[in-house]
């Protein structure tokens, strides 16, 4: 079999990884000495980082992250906020996503609560995670429109799927009986089994006053507020520091 119908099987076969990387082992004088095994192992290896690079794209371009770019390593822990690095670090391993545990962010406008949820984001994608970002006010409107048009199985569906949901900006838009009710059904189906993170200006103690009706707000909250970690910020805006291409 000649090199070129390896190449083309190779692609036809969807291992274009491997495809790749048979044609970096002919072109590279280095690797002819190899062992077969060796020679083996590196296809192989090629192969699999491809995959997984093409997995972790379709994942980021599913997830539609504000800040797509946004990465734990490029944290700013220069600014005065209140950031612990050994905190963060702890949350980089990704056990909170293994065991479905909920990250809540929350501090002033401006020091970077949005951009830290898409960082875990981002990690959750480097972890294998599917991942939804939603500003909370729009998805409040995305779910009273579902109501009305017969969409809300499939939208309800899409966020439970979702290993990580990200609620951007809780507590800017009024919540009403049946966006408690559409709270609670998301909330719940996640609860055990997938993981959340939620970024506020408004302080956790907040919250319950925040969702109004007490019975709801109970059920909501106590679905939330038990399996979550804390990252509370302070300082000024990050805005005033930073271009729009860095941390903001």
């Amino acid at each position: 079999m000649n090199r070129q119908l390896i190449i083309d099987e190779c692609q036809a076969l969807g291992l274009r990884g491997i495809a790749d990387a048979f044609v970096n082992l002919l072109e590279s004088p280095d690797m002819r000495d190899l062992s077969f095994e060796d020679k083996l192992s590196y296809l192989l290896d090629a192969e699999v980082h491809q995959r997984t690079q093409r997995k972790q794209e379709r994942l980021l371009k599913a997830a539609r992250l504000k800040v797509a770019a946004a990465c734990i390593e490029d944290i700013d822990y220069h600014a005065p906020r209140g950031l612990d690095r050994s905190y963060i670090a702890s949350l980089k391993n990704g056990d909170w996503l293994q065991r479905n545990q909920y990250l809540l962010i929350t501090g002033a406008t401006g020091v970077g609560k949005t951009w830290l949820a898409c960082a875990f984001g981002n990690l959750a994608i480097r972890l294998g995670h599917s991942v939804i970002y939603k500003r909370f006010p729009l998805l409040l409107e995305e779910l009273d429109i579902a109501h009305r048009d017969g969409s809300l199985p499939k939208l309800r569906m899409q966020l439970s799927k979702a290993k990580l949901l990200i609620l951007d900006d809780w507590g800017i838009a009024t919540v009403n009986a049946r966006g408690r009710q559409d709270l609670l059904e998301v909330i719940e189906e996640r609860n055990g089994c997938r993981s959340l993170i939620i970024t506020s200006q408004l302080p956790v103690n907040k919250w319950h006053e925040y969702l109004g009706e007490p019975t709801m707000a109970d059920a909501i909250l106590d679905r939330i507020i038990h399996r979550a970690h804390r990252i509370e910020l302070s300082g000024g805006s990050m805005r005033k520091l930073h271009s729009l291409t860095k941390e903001v």
